[in-house]
């Protein structure tokens, strides 16, 4: 988003309507906003009225330059309350789910959308909306029903390759007792397909990787491995050619992450290497890049070389992201056969963990540690 969307001029003419603030949720002293405004995934954005300094209006993941503007308007609506009738409803499912009041919120935005008039214009965010409110209240079902119902309406979409991907992930997710999994995954894969082959304009590319990824993971729940290996093929050829195209070092480093992940899957990391190195040169304050090849270099059993990278990606991490660096460089010792130094990064990891402040602190992370810990036999 701040590579691409926010670059664009288009949203030039918004850059006084609202005071902008950027918050990175790594950082303590960024920890009491995080209590108080839900961050589910990165990126979130929140429209936060000032007066009640409360979230009007939240969004979670990606977005074009036509949605930016669409969450803009309607959260400067919020902030007024000055609408009726389907946009008055709207509004307090908005505030409900911008509060994690998830199954309020699901309701809300139902009544919001039977009441809605013919050609409502906030027919695809209130949709979207309402997709997130039922994926966050783990209703698989309720998921694929909407994207089912609402994909016709607004194929050739942005909003339409939201509601396929997130159709085909719930779908993948019903229980194998479920009479109907197969059939929906089946067209939900084929729904996917279609925007891969088609994208739609604004589609954000690393949005698209996520759709590429989606397809390999339908093939692998079909125990399609020659399916798998070509959707991932597929995906790389995708984020190397969209990073090759990008205008500046950041944004060719959005798709590290993604390349990295495609190539450890496809059993080729040095393949991540040389656009790791750059991407430490570009940026040596950012203690992505040293993380990112660690792990490359771990999957490549290069233990020496993926301890380094880890010495100098802990040397400038800091926040909840310092448990996964440990954890990483926890299982470069045990790739190296040093239990003990396994046993005490973990142990330093947990340390950092219990001593999160709330709005960081995450007490499955903790657990998890501790299992780790326990399981960990030093001779």
């Amino acid at each position: 988003m701040r590579a691409f969307v926010f670059t664009d001029k288009a949203l030039a003419s918004e850059a006084g309507r609202f005071v902008w603030l950027s918050i990175d949720s790594e950082k303590p002293q960024n920890a009491p906003f995080r209590k108080q405004f839900a961050v589910p995934a990165l990126p979130t954005f929140f429209v936060i009225d000032p007066q009640a300094n409360q979230a009007v209006l939240r969004w979670v993941g990606g977005m074009s330059v036509t949605q930016v503007r669409g969450v803009l308007d309607a959260g400067e609506a919020n902030v007024r309350g000055d609408g009726t009738g389907a946009d008055a409803v709207l509004a307090k499912a908005d505030r409900l789910y911008a509060d994690s009041k998830n199954p309020d919120a699901v309701t809300a935005y139902r009544e919001a959308l039977a009441q809605a008039p013919a050609g409502w214009p906030q027919y695809a965010r209130a949709t979207e909306s309402l997709l997130f409110a039922l994926s966050s209240t783990g209703d698989n079902e309720g998921v694929v029903k909407l994207a089912q119902d609402a994909y016709p309406r607004l194929a050739g979409t942005v909003s339409a390759a939201n509601l396929a991907s997130s159709g085909l992930d719930a779908a993948m997710q019903l229980p194998a007792e479920n009479a109907a999994r197969a059939a929906l995954i089946q067209e939900f894969e084929q729904k996917t397909r279609e925007c891969v082959e088609n994208p739609p304009a604004g589609l954000a590319a690393d949005d698209m990787s996520g759709l590429f990824g989606l397809l390999g993971a339908a093939r692998d729940d079909a125990k399609d491995s020659l399916g798998v290996h070509e959707w991932t093929v597929k995906r790389a050829a995708f984020l190397d050619g969209a990073a090759a195209k990008a205008a500046s070092p950041a944004g060719r480093t959005v798709f590290d992450s993604h390349r990295l992940s495609v190539y450890i899957e496809l059993g080729q990391p040095e393949k991540a290497i040389a656009f790791l190195e750059q991407s430490e040169r570009d940026f040596p304050q950012d203690y992505n890049p040293p993380a990112r090849l660690a792990a490359a270099y771990k999957a490549m059993k290069r233990w020496d070389a993926a301890l380094a990278a880890s010495n100098r990606a802990v040397k400038r991490v800091y926040g909840p992201r310092r448990i996964s660096v440990l954890t990483t460089r926890a299982d470069i010792y045990k790739g190296m056969g040093d239990m003990a130094m396994m046993k005490t990064t973990l142990t330093e990891a947990l340390a950092v963990a219990e001593a999160l402040p709330p709005g960081q602190r995450n007490e499955g992370t903790i657990t998890s540690l501790k299992k780790k810990i326990d399981a960990v036999s030093v001779q």
